[in-house]
């Protein structure tokens, strides 16, 4: 007996393919800017490293914030906490190898994100951003007062990484740990693109949209949401041992209110609830904010303030999730 295919099953296919090739773009995307990026800017690999590692805070946040409209102003602690972690790895224990200090910061953040999520996930709304603030703080003093581990408000020194595979230093000019940068984003990414598509992805999204109703089909939103904060501390620490390695040393200034802040911005720069808004608001934020406060010292955060402005109020999703949405729209309306 022959197999007809329902209309049904042809839409999901080909939301399916449509959705994988989003996957490869995204890749592809990340190797090319990656690529040019290192042709562009060849003595500036720093502060492209310094993106790499905030596009990694950022993705951790949107996987709390965007999927799972928990909202937090803390999310420094759990980069800090994979910084910390890698740091202290490697200046007190003799950790060198730099995937063994990457495995350090992602237990670190990943234990800071089941701490931040057992207190913030008490609340909701109003009290749940001041208990994320006040956890921010508490980690930073934290910091600063344990000197003999952290290094205080001198930060942590000593740090020594062994080459990358046994074979490629980590040299001044800041190569190796820019490609080790962009292989780790890369990594992240292809699997977070694998969680919010899967089961647990979905269940997610929908206890941002209605959770008493995921609560009435016999699901956990709370259990959900801690595994969520579990995994988005993951990746902050992923991003935080990057930072780690890529200068050789933490400062409180990683478990800074400051910080958090930027994180939120920039994801609302890009676009809330998408992996590639993350990615977009990371990269446009930081790459105007060193373009503008070196052309205009004195005025560059009038001029950032009123790109934010614009931005929201005319672009609500974001600078990808507008265009994004825009792009869907003139398909739909193609013959």
């Amino acid at each position: 007996m022959a197999l007809t295919a329902t209309p049904e099953t042809l839409v999901a296919t080909s939301k399916q393919r449509h959705s994988l090739a989003r996957d490869f773009a995204g890749i592809v995307a990340i190797l090319v800017l990656a690529g040019i990026g290192y042709l562009l800017f060849p003595d500036n690999l720093a502060l492209l490293t310094r993106i790499l590692a905030m596009a990694l805070l950022v993705l951790s946040l949107d996987l709390v914030t965007g999927y799972c409209g928990v909202a937090t102003l803390g999310h420094a602690a759990l980069f800090g906490a994979g910084a910390y972690a890698a740091g202290i790895a490697s200046a007190h224990y003799g950790v060198t190898d730099p995937l063994a200090m990457v495995a350090c910061g992602i237990v670190g953040g990943a234990a800071a994100g089941l701490l931040c999520g057992v207190i913030i996930l008490r609340a909701h709304g109003l009290p749940q951003l001041v208990l994320s603030i006040a956890l921010v703080y508490l980690f930073h003093e934290f910091a600063n007062k344990a000197s003999d581990w952290t290094g205080g408000s001198d930060g942590l020194s000593g740090m020594t990484t062994g080459p990358l595979f046994g074979a490629f230093e980590f040299d001044l000019y800041g190569h190796t740990a820019y490609f080790l940068g962009v292989g780790l984003v890369l990594i992240v990414f292809v699997l977070l693109r694998l969680l919010v598509r899967s089961p647990f992805g979905m269940l997610c999204r929908g206890i941002k949209e209605d959770p008493l109703r995921i609560r009435a089909m016999g699901a956990s939103p709370k259990a959900a949401l801690m595994k969520m904060y579990v995994i988005s501390g993951a990746v902050a620490g992923v991003g935080g041992a990057l930072n780690a390695l890529s200068t050789q040393v933490v400062g409180l200034d990683s478990l800074s209110f400051t910080q958090s802040a930027e994180a939120l911005v920039m994801l609302v720069l890009g676009g809330t609830g998408s992996l590639f808004g993350a990615l977009t608001g990371t990269v446009i934020f930081m790459l105007f904010e060193d373009y503008v406060s070196a052309a205009n010292p004195f005025h560059w955060l009038t001029i950032l303030g009123l790109l934010l402005i614009a931005v929201v109020l005319f672009a609500p999703k974001g600078i990808y999730g507008t265009a994004a949405a825009y792009a869907a729209r003139r398909m739909e309306d193609r013959p």
